[in-house]
């Protein structure tokens, strides 16, 4: 058990009984309705809708909603319980989850009014509609500033013109926010967030990615061809887009170092099961120290990466400062799940570069980590930029 930390070096959590029960349901759910189509699903591409219906009746698609607005009410260290524990069976749905939570709804729940929040959050709680959040192009990824969707004021409605890429759920989701320049490019007070509903006309989707990993979340582009939506659509007020972006993105960042946390954790939990029971010149290949090495270091780098998760969700759940730290986490528990899964790979030997063994799934879905919702690069600038702040 993770004991209370010093606050003296800026967190402080302990793990509560209400933290147990979540783990203990999770990974009960995990188990259950997940493990079992795992490979199926990968292999078809197959985004399970049902099951995120399943885990909006859990309560696990609104952990951070309030309940006046039909969600749990929790905060940010049972959130990264919640993904790490769906993560450890299956990337893709720890994926899809951490990006209608943190990304879609988070965006809603931190700059909507409140007639927007009655509007779209108890359904987003509830899954009765799926989240997706429209940033990146296809020609800016890490610089977003340049942009080319833009909105037009009209009268009383913006019309929107341009696309998004690499958009988990921009299929499928009911629901979007999505960021369009409504000033000079390169100007960040020139994006502004808006919502817009599926079925909305001019709003459809693009291609879909076929994918190294992470195959059963869905990721598309998203097209708006004159796509028209109400003022009242408009998050905040005109040109706080990018900001707002920035701000949701640290608590992504928090999402994606949970979801490489869980990946860990699974590639791991396989790796030192096969371990003991793989047996080559009479004993158990745990017994060797090249493999036992292997699962020390994966190991310590795992209770690393939990330690910095929960400090960036800590500071996260009081309200403080936590860019450097949700990238640290980030940055950190992303590379050393991809380092986990490599080294998971390798204990297995030939079995490992199998369809019949989970760790090859969890090598492919690792890498994403390090890309999504920043890169490592990325990361390493917003931490070096913070630190030479002081």
């Amino acid at each position: 058990m993770l004991e209370t930390m010093d606050n003296s070096v800026g967190y402080n959590f302990s793990i509560s009984e209400s933290q147990e029960m979540i783990r203990a349901m999770v990974h009960d759910f995990a188990e259950k309705n997940i493990r079992a189509n795992v490979m199926e699903w990968d292999e078809a591409q197959y985004f399970p809708v049902e099951v995120f219906k399943k885990l909006g009746e859990l309560g696990l698609m609104g952990v951070l909603v309030p309940e006046t607005y039909g969600g749990s009410g929790l905060g940010y260290q049972e959130y990264v319980d919640v993904i790490v524990g769906i993560s450890r069976v299956c990337g893709s749905i720890g994926l899809s989850l951490a990006a209608h939570n943190s990304l879609c709804t988070g965006h809603i729940l931190a700059f909507a009014n409140e007639e927007q929040k009655m509007r779209w959050l108890p359904k987003l709680a509830s899954a009765e509609w799926i989240g997706a959040w429209g940033l990146t192009e296809a020609n800016t990824g890490s610089d977003a500033l340049r942009m080319l969707t833009v909105a037009t004021l009209e009268g009383d409605e913006y019309v929107i013109n341009g696309s998004k890429n690499w958009i988990t759920h921009g299929k499928t989701g009911d629901i979007a926010v999505v960021m369009a320049r409504t000033g000079e490019k390169g100007d960040s007070n020139g994006i502004s967030a808006f919502v817009v509903e599926r079925g909305t006309p001019g709003f459809a989707a693009g291609k879909k990615e076929n994918k190294l990993g992470m195959r059963a979340s869905e990721t598309t582009e998203m097209i708006f061809d004159n796509c028209r939506i109400a003022k009242e659509n408009l998050l905040g007020n005109i040109g706080e887009g990018f900001k707002q972006a920035m701000k949701v993105l640290d608590g992504g960042r928090i999402s994606i170092a949970a979801l490489a946390l869980g990946i860990a954790k699974g590639a791991y939990e396989a790796a030192v099961a096969y371990a003991k029971q793989r047996h080559q010149f009479g004993q158990p290949i745990a017994n060797f120290q090249g493999i036992s090495f292997k699962l020390a270091d994966m190991a310590t780098e795992i209770e690393a990466s939990e330690l910095l998760i929960r400090q960036a969700a800590d500071l996260k759940n009081r309200g403080l400062p936590m860019s450097k730290e949700s990238a640290m986490a980030k940055y950190f528990a992303s590379e050393v799940a991809v380092r986990t899964a490599t080294e998971a790979v390798q204990i297995f030997g030939g079995y490992g570069y199998t369809k019949d063994f989970p760790v090859e799934k969890f090598y492919r879905d690792s890498k994403l980590c390090t890309i999504g919702e920043g890169t490592s690069e990325i990361q390493k600038i917003v931490i070096a930029r913070e630190v030479l702040k002081h």
